[in-house]
């Protein structure tokens, strides 16, 4: 049985005032939802430190929004697997579309990250999604496998037994849209077959999220779906009363 796992992605968001409201707002909720799912939320890496000192002790988990390749050395801006791990992280996101879109981060550059971030004591979290022009034309899983097959390549199918997998439809981000359940039911149904090809064991324990604006109203009926783990939250997960709302419904999903 995969344990529900409800990710903030906080993006480039955040004030000293409104972290520390938001963390002390979701600390007992993650408590209180721990036996059943598991709660996290990624900063901006300005503020991770504020978040360790907050949420340490409490069953509140944290990662960083991007992880670089390179553990030291002349990378100007760029935050380290280790030193995110020394900030008590527990994950990293990679491959978020935005870094892919406005980074230019490509599928290898993807793998290599999730590399680093693996090698260093952090939980990968891989996002893989297909634009509205792929969507449309029916090329979903062409653009998800090609994804997933660059990881593959580089670390093992075996590496996704200690990683999460989080599918974000392009356009569903941050567009209001998001994909009807029984869409992203499919689309995660067939990400876990296509892993479940290399390694059937893998694929049936990989936490698998929905990240397409998933929201307080949306987030029973996808958590509802057999094959999708709980979400990778934007907007709503910088509103603590939205957050544990989306909380409750992994939960009641359990």
């Amino acid at each position: 049985m995969r344990k529900p796992l409800v990710m903030g992605n906080w993006k480039l968001n955040g004030t000293k005032d409104s972290v520390t409201a938001l963390v002390n707002a979701l600390v007992p909720a993650a408590n209180d939802a721990s036996a059943k799912a598991d709660v996290a939320v990624c900063a901006p890496a300005v503020f991770i430190g504020m978040v360790e000192n907050l949420a340490q002790g409490s069953k509140l988990l944290w990662g960083s929004e991007d992880c670089d390749v390179h553990t030291s050395g002349a990378y100007t801006g760029e935050n380290s697997p280790t030193m995110l791990k020394e900030f008590g992280c527990t994950y990293a996101i990679v491959g978020h579309s935005e870094r892919r879109d406005y980074h230019k981060e490509s599928n290898e550059c993807v793998a290599a990250k999730y590399k680093a971030a693996q090698e260093n004591g952090l939980i990968p979290v891989l996002c893989v999604g297909e634009s509205e022009q792929e969507f449309d034309a029916g090329k979903t899983m062409d653009v998800v496998k090609a994804e997933l097959k660059a990881v593959i390549d580089l670390c093992g199918i075996e590496s996704f037994a200690n990683a999460v997998i989080a599918y974000e439809p392009i356009w569903a981000i941050g567009t209001g849209k998001t994909a009807t359940p029984e869409i992203a039911q499919k689309v995660h149904s067939d990400i876990r077959a296509y892993l479940a090809s290399f390694d059937a064991e893998v694929a049936a324990k990989v936490q698998i999220l929905y990240g397409g604006s998933c929201n307080a109203k949306t987030a029973p009926e996808l958590f509802s779906q057999a094959d999708i783990d709980g979400g990778l939250v934007g907007g709503a997960s910088l509103k603590a009363d939205d957050f544990k709302s989306i909380i409750a419904a992994a939960v009641a999903n359990a």
